[in-house]
């Protein structure tokens, strides 16, 4: 009995350990893309409307490729996956669902981004201009990030590693840092076309949404309905997405001036959206199995996931805001000082890991108790909680304490 309880506890250690372990790369490859929005935070102001997009088109290619991680850990779980890319494998219909949902979401997201400035009286280049920068944006970065997803689904499988502990904080990371550059790049290279280039570039990328929608009504079977319970969940998340960047563009001004807030963003926001990733891939996983029951209140042998993502959050944020303060200074940027930026992002970070508790639980458990697939709702749902909450907490922490 003593044994069996030590082999628990060195398992449930060592499964900690192996997510603290993916977090600390996910922070320090996060930070990496925080400094770089600090490098180019002039681009914000020259790009009328970038910042609105920006939030959500990062975090909505982190959920897409966290989807596909999760479906993909499910099925090792429950024996299911096998390395096969053809019509009908798991992994084959996973990955085209993945660039369908991307295309179609990229240019919902465009659409969005500009009819929400113009509504808020933000500032805002042409329509054309966003949507396209906004597929450009989605195909390039989804194209890596999904290949960094399969890496990593393959590698797991192979050496028998969990891969809800490891997926989670990896791919919405690389999402974070990948997706970034190509955005500023991709909006670069739009703004610097001629008009007419813009308006046949701008042709193309309808023309590859309405290609997608055909591809998604020709494929009844597997992938048409998994697509279809994607884009049901993501295009409202996609809404409040948008939310977060017009939050962020109230405050775009100071953001700009004090560049350790600028640069605390992608780290602060990539970093919940990773620890609430493996909170909802452990939560559905678990669900799949039969070791979690859906109730509506939480049982007893989920309280340790909570207690996991709270201990994440008090270890990675102060870490965060002290990078965020270092590299302000390098840079010969304002901040507003090591220990106000450290309170300022614990106390804005307990109070969206909080609320995403609640919320991932509540997601899981009501998408598997009504025949959804958990794994298609848990990640976008926090993710896109997240994009908003923390954007909405920092802002008012900004405010408050300052």
């Amino acid at each position: 009995m003593v044994i069996l309880m030590e082999q628990g506890l060195f398992a449930r250690s060592r499964l900690i350990l192996t997510g603290l372990a993916a977090l600390l790369v996910s922070a320090a490859v996060s930070s990496v893309a925080g400094i770089y929005l600090g490098s180019v935070r002039e681009n914000l102001l020259l790009i009328p409307g970038l910042m609105v997009l920006l939030p959500s088109i990062i975090h909505i290619r982190g959920s897409i490729a966290g989807v596909l991680a999760s479906r993909l850990s499910s099925a090792m779980h429950l024996g299911e996956f096998s390395v096969d890319f053809g019509e009908g494998s798991v992994l084959g219909d996973n990955i085209r669902v993945s660039f369908v949902v991307t295309i179609l979401i990229a240019f919902v997201l465009g659409i969005f981004a500009y009819a929400a400035s113009r509504i808020f009286g933000y500032p805002v280049i042409g329509v054309t201009d966003l949507v396209l920068i906004s597929v450009v944006t989605g195909i390039l970065a989804g194209t890596v990030v999904t290949g960094i997803t399969l890496l990593i689904a393959l590698a797991s499988y192979r050496y028998g590693l969990d891969l809800d502990m490891i997926a989670a904080p990896t791919v919405t990371t690389f999402g974070d840092i990948i997706t970034l550059p190509i955005l500023m790049i991709s909006a670069a290279f739009v703004m610097l076309l001629d008009p007419l280039a813009r308006l046949i570039l701008g042709g193309v990328a309808v023309g590859l949404t309405v290609a997608a929608i055909i591809y998604t009504l020709h494929r009844p079977e597997g992938i048409g309905p998994i697509v279809r319970e994607n884009i049901g969940l993501l295009i409202p998340l996609s809404v409040i997405g948008t939310m977060a960047g017009l939050t962020y563009s109230s405050s775009l001004d100071i953001l700009v001036t004090t560049a350790a807030f600028l640069i605390l963003i992608p780290p602060f926001t990539g970093i919940l959206g990773s620890i609430g990733g493996i909170l909802g891939s452990r939560l559905s996983t678990g669900m799949h199995t039969g070791e979690i029951n859906p109730t509506f209140i939480p049982e007893g042998n989920v309280a340790h996931h909570f207690i996991i993502s709270y201990l994440y959050t008090l270890i990675l944020l102060p870490l965060l805001a002290l990078i965020a303060h270092g590299a302000a200074v390098l840079m010969g940027s304002n901040s507003p000082g090591p220990g106000m930026l450290v309170i300022i992002s614990l106390a804005a970070g307990l109070i969206v890991m909080t609320l995403v508790i609640g919320v991932a639980y509540i997601t899981a458990s009501l998408s598997f108790r009504y025949g959804l697939d958990p794994d298609n709702f848990g990640i976008p749902v926090i993710t896109s909680l997240i994009d908003l909450i923390g954007a909405a907490a920092l802002v008012a922490m900004i405010d408050l304490l300052l």
